[in-house]
């Protein structure tokens, strides 16, 4: 995954609404489901949900396909397992099979050897 794919990601999911929706349609699994039970499930009302499925599609975390006359939206799957790797990719100083364990006293981030500010004396 691209840096700017990542980015795009983050930052659809960083809305309230549109992380309650992915996390939806993740729970739906590979069927998704109709944009009617989705505004229905989280007291959407349709503008509102259709924003919101606009700017996860912007970002590829849902698919969408039509049956009949309604939209069915699932989760990107693909996209959002490019998301975790592109963000464990680094974990624990490049050894991210390890990230499975890793708690914050077990990933510490790599060690800087920048001296610190200090305040000028005038």
């Amino acid at each position: 995954m691209e840096k700017q794919a990542a980015i795009a990601a983050l930052v659809a999911l960083g809305q309230e609404t549109r992380l309650d929706i992915f996390r939806l349609l993740m729970q739906a699994g590979p069927k998704g489901l109709a944009a009617g039970q989705i505004g229905e499930r989280l007291a959407l009302p349709p503008a509102t949900l259709s924003f919101h499925l606009s700017q996860l599609k912007h970002a590829d975390l849902v698919t969408f396909r039509r049956e009949s006359r309604s939209l069915i939206y699932s989760a990107a799957y693909p996209v959002m397992n490019a998301l975790l790797a592109y963000m464990t990719e680094n974990c624990c100083q490049g050894a991210a099979a390890s990230c499975e364990a890793a708690t914050p006293s077990t990933c510490q981030p790599e060690e800087r050897h920048e001296t610190p500010a200090r305040a000028r004396i005038r």
